[in-house]
């Protein structure tokens, strides 16, 4: 049955910090609806969803009527099996609904009696997801579930959230948001909206509201500009009559000093409503463009390469002790491809990236590679992110202002400049990764799933900038939008051992 979560004047900033947050926001939920809950990285997404759940104290007040539940589950112990894991979020689950949920999850039910820490991430996330669906009258908080699923359990995850209500679901993927959400949820500049539909209805909207402001602001500053120099031209008249009202010391003439006051008394008060259409102008203009997110323009100059063939790959077999991470892969990379390394998790597109940027891994069979290649990698890890901007810019020789200029067109206020990266969100840890390539000397870059956590503005940012300057990329992305539009080329890698 639908109920109400009710935010009312809600503020909000952590311990120390002068940065509200949250400032007397106010809004209302429905409890069946499944909202998508967006917004730019460091915007305060988890934050609000540890406010619902009362993990901090804050200004105004949370009504509920039913309880929230997280996700991700925090597992303190993950040697344990699976199905004590189940047995830890909701004692009281019936088995037949368990073996139900796994079953639209398209998980097998052997999978509950192995350990929680042998599960794949993909078989983590949907397991979890199937319990905390079990609980009664719960709201479920989900944080960005799809980091680590490849793109076939992202959309076996998306149909089944389809088929479920109740949640907010935090997620920067637009195809998973588009399947499966009916409303959006959306942290903006200065406030928070809600908006019936899809997340590319609400996509659609927000920019057709954001072009109709700047013309808007266009077109007042232009009235502003129009009306300043008419009053400045009134002014001058006015001060020229009320001065002929004396006359010229050398003219005989008789002046109608009544006419003239009264034309002078007539210019003043044109000269009011001007001052009033003007301050009306900016009054109109000061409301607009609060909420325009401003996305601008990323280059990237690559270095060329001699030849047109960077790197050869024959037959290659990568291995973890005696254990084959994939096997017999062949495939070559050419001056200005951008190849999309696909496969379902376990298949070993993370370990080729690492082979290929020049990791030491164990392997059979030939890499090629020319001489003198420079190449620009990009880790799916941020945990080793640590100290400030200028000294990581330092370690990795790059130009520190070219860096923190694309932080800063990445949606990065300045403040963040002098915060130790460990305190970033994911979003933003991600972004100083892909900054850092992006400032680096390089023929090839290899990113290992650039995107995770990264806003949607910005991922398409980074769109835009690899569709314009075409550099040389191997690139493995779950993002089906991302991928579909950047890749030139495809290889699929199998699980299937031979």
């Amino acid at each position: 049955m639908m109920a109400l979560i009710q935010v009312s004047n809600l503020s909000f900033a952590y311990d120390g910090s002068y940065d509200l947050i949250f400032d007397n926001t106010s809004f209302g939920l429905d409890t069946d609806w499944k909202l998508g809950f967006t917004g730019r990285n460091g915007r305060g997404k988890t934050t609000f969803l540890q406010l619902l759940l009362g993990k901090h104290e804050y200004g105004g007040t949370i009504t509920t009527p039913v309880d929230f539940d997280y996700f991700p589950f925090l597992v303190e112990d993950k040697s344990r099996m699976a199905i004590e894991i189940v047995e830890d979020i909701v004692p009281d689950y019936e088995h037949w609904k368990l073996s139900k949920e796994l079953n639209l999850l398209q998980v097998g039910e052997e999978t509950l009696y192995r350990a929680f820490d042998t599960l794949s991430n993909g078989e983590q996330t949907k397991l979890l997801l199937a319990a905390l669906f079990l609980k009664d009258n719960n709201f479920l908080l989900i944080d960005e579930p799809t980091n680590h699923l490849d793109m076939e359990a992202r959309a076996v995850v998306s149909d089944y959230l389809r088929g479920k209500k109740g949640y907010i679901l935090v997620s920067h993927d637009r195809s998973f948001l588009d399947n499966c959400v009916d409303h959006i949820l959306s942290i903006n500049k200065t406030d928070i909206t809600i908006q019936k539909g899809s997340f590319s209805d609400w996509l659609e909207n927000k920019q057709r509201q954001d072009e109709y402001e700047l013309a808007e602001n266009d077109k007042l500053k232009k009235d502003i500009k129009r009306l300043t120099d008419a009053a400045r031209r009134t002014s001058d008249w006015s001060d020229q009559v009320e001065k002929s009202k004396n006359g010229t010391r050398n003219s005989g003439s008789k002046i109608d000093k009544g006419y003239v006051g009264h034309k002078a008394a007539k210019m003043m008060q044109r000269s009011k409503s001007i001052e009033q259409r003007q301050q009306s102008a900016v009054s109109d203009k000061s409301k607009l463009l609060k909420n325009i997110e401003h996305a601008e323009s990323l280059k990237v100059s690559q270095l060329r390469y001699h030849k047109s063939r960077l790197v050869e790959l024959d037959r290659v077999s990568v291995y973890y002790g005696d254990k084959a991470a994939c096997e017999a892969i062949s495939f070559d990379i050419d001056q200005g491809e951008r190849i999309a390394l696909t496969g379902r998790n376990g298949s070993g597109k993370s370990s080729l990236l690492k082979l290929i940027s020049g990791e030491e891994l164990s392997y059979t069979g030939t890499i090629r590679k020319g001489s003198g290649l420079r190449v620009s990698y990009v880790s799916q890890d941020t945990s080793h992110l640590i100290g400030d901007l200028s000294d990581y810019a330092r370690r990795y020789g790059i130009e520190e202002s070219l860096f923190k200029s694309i932080l800063r067109k990445l949606d990065f206020a300045r403040v963040q400049f002098e915060k130790d990266i460990s305190s970033y969100s994911g979003g933003q840890k991600k972004k100083v990764l892909i900054a850092r390539s992006l400032c680096e000397q390089a023929h090839l870059h290899i990113w290992d799933e650039p995107l995770n956590f990264v806003d949607v503005i910005s991922r398409m940012q980074i769109e835009e900038l690899l569709l314009d300057y075409e550099p040389t990329l191997l690139f493995v992305e779950h993002d089906r939008e991302f991928a579909s539009r950047i890749a030139t080329k495809h290889v699929h890698l199998t699980v299937e051992r031979a």
